[in-house]
């Protein structure tokens, strides 16, 4: 091979063959900018409790319907790598915060559809950078803390009613008019995980949620402790203050590691043999059943034989097939699962106030229900209801965007006010700071405060309001010195309203609105300073 290289053919007889480079604004920056103005365009139009849903069907040809962002841009499957950016940052924000995905791919979406008008007045890449940072560092540092003042913050984590406050706004975003149904039942369920000592906190993964086909949303209920989705194995179908024990393995008579034969010469062998497999498992049943165990629960297959004891010794058992599920029954019961069969010591046997069998929809469930005051449950389950799965799944996700803002809360209960009103009055205030710099800074920043706009001219334009009426009351409200003027979705369709409330009664968190700001900040920048992109060629020799 030769080493020479030939300069005239440039950066492909660098790399190999089958390559893709762009270069250049043209090629590779506003490529990537219109890549990323799509994809907000698609999410866009979900945002607000009049966001339009958005049927995927993916790769496995599942049927996806939700105005869920996260859940969209990641099911889209995107593939070109700026906009995979916004699809990372959103699935950052919906982590950290649950709610506010939109919020992200939208606001820097919009931030880079402005980019492309400054592109052409003959502005650098780097000086729209430097404007939209400064413009950035200001907005988080100086403009958004003191909105936060405004609010009333929650006062105790451990208040029904202020975790109903905060969680109300992000349910009615996801799924309106469910909200008062929903907001109580996310409440009841945190405050039940909730350690009675020290600052209020719980786990995420200590609400869960059991889907139930049919009847609907307002039938759903909290239990303190475990639901599964099926029936008990024996007759017996109630125990109350019964010792729980958790087998990781299957309840019956174990295999031999080798291979091995048996030579039975008459018929008394043949019985000997079969009594011998029967008293081994009447010995061990009678174990577990000797050590004050009433609740008998198999990770594995569950024998005729195993089950014939259980009933004569008179014991319920559950065949749980999850392991997943298989640990948060040890979660709510306090049990620890064994993997050898026999009876258990007072240390690895679990506690429950009330296990009983109930039909739900037609369909058996087994409850494990513990007390107000018990100490041994950190684990709470919300017995969705609902007409159709996409209904329900739907639901799923708004509960568990609505737990994650009661975490939230928990941590730093300040608000900001809601319905775009936080967004537009940070438009005016970047926008005036704007007029104070000297230079081409100024033009980015005026264009990031403009960018701002996104969310007000969103929520009213989703609401069937006519957006440019509602963004001039809503500027003048917030001239005026109305700070918490937001966007009323309720006048929709009243002759002679303005579309403006000026005292919104929707509340947004402020760390999540804070995150979501700076995530969709970060990712428009990062978009900003790429100016090539080098594609190798795929493998798979396509």
């Amino acid at each position: 091979m030769s080493m020479a290289l030939n300069q005239a053919a440039g950066a492909s007889m660098l790399l190999k063959k089958g390559h893709t480079a762009s270069s250049g604004l043209e090629e590779a920056t506003l490529r990537n900018v219109e890549a990323c103005r799509d994809i907000s365009t698609i999410t866009r139009t979900s945002m607000g409790p009049n966001g339009m849903n958005k049927l995927v069907v993916n790769h496995l040809g599942k049927i996806i319907v939700t105005s869920d962002c996260a859940t969209i841009v990641k099911e889209l499957e995107i593939e070109h790598p700026a906009a995979r950016m916004l699809q990372l940052a959103a699935e950052s924000q919906d982590f950290e915060c649950g709610d506010g995905t939109n919020l992200v791919v939208s606001f820097a979406g919009e931030l880079l559809a402005q980019t492309e008008n400054l592109f052409r007045m003959g502005l650098h890449p780097s000086d729209v950078v430097s404007g939209f940072s400064k413009a950035g560092d200001k907005l988080l540092n100086e403009f958004l803390p003191p909105l936060a003042e405004i609010m009333q913050p929650v006062s105790s984590g451990r208040d029904k009613d202020e975790i109903i406050r905060a969680t109300k706004p992000v349910l009615a975003a996801k799924h309106l008019g469910s909200e008062n149904i929903l907001a109580p039942l996310v409440a009841e369920a945190c405050l039940g995980t909730m350690s009675s000592t020290g600052k209020a906190s719980f786990s995420v993964e200590s609400v869960r949620v059991a889907k139930i086909l049919g009847g609907d949303v307002t039938q759903s209920h909290v239990v303190h402790g475990f639901v599964a989705l099926r029936g008990l194995e024996t007759t017996l179908s109630a125990a109350k203050d019964a010792k729980v024990v958790v087998f990781s393995c299957g309840m019956e008579a174990s295999a031999t590691e080798a291979k091995g034969t048996v030579l039975m010469k008459n018929a008394d062998d043949l019985k000997n043999y079969n009594k011998s497999e029967e008293k081994k498992m009447e010995e061990i049943i009678k174990g577990i059943a000797d050590s004050g165990v009433k609740v008998c629960v198999s990770g594995g297959t569950v024998s005729e034989m195993a089950l014939h004891f259980i009933e004569r010794y008179g014991m319920l058992c559950l065949k749980v097939g999850s392991k997943w599920e298989l640990r948060r029954l040890c979660v709510a019961t306090g049990a620890t699962a064994l993997v050898r069969l026999g009876a258990p010591t007072p240390d690895e046997m679990g506690h429950c106030d009330h296990v009983h069998q109930k039909e739900v929809g037609g369909r058996p469930i087994t409850v494990f229900a513990q007390s107000d005051g018990s100490k041994t449950s950190k684990l709470s389950t919300i017995v969705l209801r609902a007409s159709t799965s996409s209904v329900l799944a739907d639901l799923e996700r708004a509960i568990d965007d609505g737990v994650h803002a009661a975490k939230t809360a928990c941590k730093d209960g300040r608000f900001v006010p809601g319905a775009g009103a936080t967004e537009m009055a940070l438009s005016l205030k970047v926008k005036a700071f704007a007029d104070t710099c000297p230079g081409l800074d100024q033009y980015a920043i005026r264009a990031f405060g403009k960018a701002l706009e996104v969310v007000p001219r969103t929520l009213s334009e989703n609401a069937g309001l006519d957006q440019g009426s509602v963004i001039a009351a809503l500027g003048a409200a917030h001239a005026s010195g109305k700070a918490s003027a937001g966007v009323d979705i309720d006048d929709m369709g009243v002759d002679g309203a303005s579309g403006v409330s000026s005292q919104t009664s929707v509340l947004d968190l402020y760390s999540t609105k804070a995150s979501a700001l700076k995530l969709a900040i970060d990712a428009s920048l990062t978009v900003l300073r790429v100016d090539q992109i080098i594609m190798s060629k795929q493998a798979g020799g396509a």
